[in-house]
Parts: C-alpha cells; structure tokens; sequence
C-alpha cells in the first residue's frame, strides 16, 4: 500500500486540522464477504449475508477482506505500512459472491436492495461494488444490474464500480461499470506489464469509460486467513483492488466536506486526475489524492 500511496500521491492527512482518514463517513462493501482482520478491528457495523444467510461475520474467498483492507485498513499489524486509505472509516459488509468468487444476478441485486432499505440507519455514503458480470449477460439482467446502481447513486450514495478485468480490448467495460451515472475504475497500467487486464470502453451507448484509473497490481492488503496462517497480508491484482483505492479517496472527500453530494465527488475526481497521455482507456487519468483534497 505504500506503493499505492506514492503512485496517488497519498500525503500524511492525518497532521492536517482535525485529522483526515475517513472518519464519520461509511463505506458499504459488495464482496464475498469479510474476516475478522485485526486491522478492521471495531470499524464493521453490519454484516449481511445473500449467499448463505449466515449470521457471523466470514469470508470463504479472501477478496472482500483484501478490498477491505485497501479501503479502510489501519495497518496496525505492519506499523501503518499496509495501512489503507480511510483508516477512520467505517463499514457495512454485504456478502454477495461465493467462495469462488462467483455471484448470481439475483444475489446482487438483493445486496444492493438490502443497502437501499438500509443506507439511513448506517449512513452509508460510498458503495464499493469491486463486481462485474462477464460478457454474454443476458440483456433484462444487465438493465437490472444498472438500474440497481442507479437508484443507489440517486439516493445520493457516492456508487465506485469496477471496470472489470476483461481488457483491454475495445468495449470490454464489466457491467455494471457501463452504467453513465457511477464511477467507475480502471487498473492503472504498470511499466512493462505483459498481460494488462484493465477493462476499458466505450460502452454500447458510446459513454466513454472508465472515468479514470488507480493502482491496482501487486498491491499488497488484508489477508483473511491471518489466524490461521499468521500471515497478515497477501498481494492481489486487478480492477477490484483499483476500485477501494478511489472508494477510499471518495470517504476520504466526504470526511473533509460532509455537506458535500456524489455529483460533487465525481465532479472533484475529474479535477483531481493526471493523465500522462491522452488515452481514451484511462478517462480522466490516475488519481490525485492531494488535489482532490487541497
């Protein structure tokens, strides 16, 4: 994550008046779910199973405790080096994929519901959603799908969404990061990679996306199989772990501005970019975090 930090330009927000690290803002989790992570600890509010209507707090696939980790982690098991990137803020984890990683469109949509029914009581302002479908979804599911975020996004609620890692041919955005309203990430490409994965548009209706890109390889965060393995952290790559990068920064934002609204959020972010080159595959370019912030 310090990596991650320095490519994002991550300074120490914490000396700022008041301290800047996601406090007061939560953050909701579409994933496989959530461990118990020492560095997590006391900062999950709820917990809701659509897989298999669990009532404990679990993850059988290590993917949502690593997004987890990369948005909100503390670091406190390696001295803050690991730490993620609103480590004050708090979480509402939906279990909507299995231990393989795999989800149907009726699990999904039910999260989203249940985060609906229930952004109020948590104060939920930012939804990470690191969940894509795969090419050939049938067409009324995709429309479900996007219609499901939107009314998310027109509830106010700040929607970050993968591009997917089905790139980087031409069209190859996931659903339902084609969605025109959300935000939606891309993996940031790294010097001499071989096999970049990073979804890119433009979408059907010609919108181009991703709106822009964060790192999103190698990066190293919570592992969920700590107590067992006494290995605090793993690597993982890919679009999902882009995604609790910009979600992170959106908490981060609100936590400075919390009078602030989602089309605030997105409008900053697309002030707070860098784009090396001009590629209509990173949108807006790579995140900035001190110039979202200043």
């Amino acid at each position: 994550m310090n990596k991650v930090k320095q490519q994002v330009h991550y300074r120490c927000y914490d000396t700022m008046e008041g301290g800047i690290r996601g406090q007061n803002v939560t953050v909701a989790i579409l994933d496989t779910g959530m461990s118990a992570h020492p560095d997590l600890k006391g900062r999950i509010l709820a917990f809701y199973d659509c897989v298999n209507r669990r009532q404990g707090m679990y993850d059988d696939s290590g993917h949502g405790t690593h997004v987890g980790g990369i948005l909100a982690g503390d670091g406190r098991l390696s001295k803050g080096e690991y730490g993620g990137m609103a480590p004050k803020a708090e979480l509402v984890i939906v279990k909507v994929l299995d231990s393989k990683g795999e989800g149907s469109v009726e699990q999904i949509l039910e999260g989203i519901q249940w985060i609906q029914d229930n952004h109020r009581c948590y104060n939920i302002r930012v939804v990470n959603v690191s969940v894509g479908a795969r090419e050939g979804l049938d067409e009324k599911k995709e429309k479900d799908l996007i219609e499901a975020v939107e009314i998310l996004w027109d509830l106010g609620i700040t929607v970050v969404v993968s591009a997917g890692n089905q790139g980087p041919k031409t069209g190859s955005i996931a659903v339902p990061g084609n969605s025109r309203k959300v935000i939606t990430v891309g993996a940031l490409d790294e010097p001499g990679m071989k096999n970049p994965c990073s979804g890119v548009g433009p979408t059907e209706r010609c919108i181009v996306k991703p709106e822009l890109v964060a790192p999103g390889y190698h990066v190293a965060s919570c592992n969920s199989r700590y107590f067992k393995t006494k290995i605090p952290y793993v690597r993982k790559s890919g679009t999902s772990m882009a995604t609790p990068v910009v979600s992170g920064a959106a908490a981060l934002f609100l936590s400075k501005y919390p009078e602030a609204q989602n089309v605030d959020v997105k409008l900053r972010f697309r002030k707070a970019c860098e784009c090396a080159e001009e590629e209509e595959d990173k949108g807006w370019g790579c995140l900035r975090l001190d110039l979202l912030l200043k």
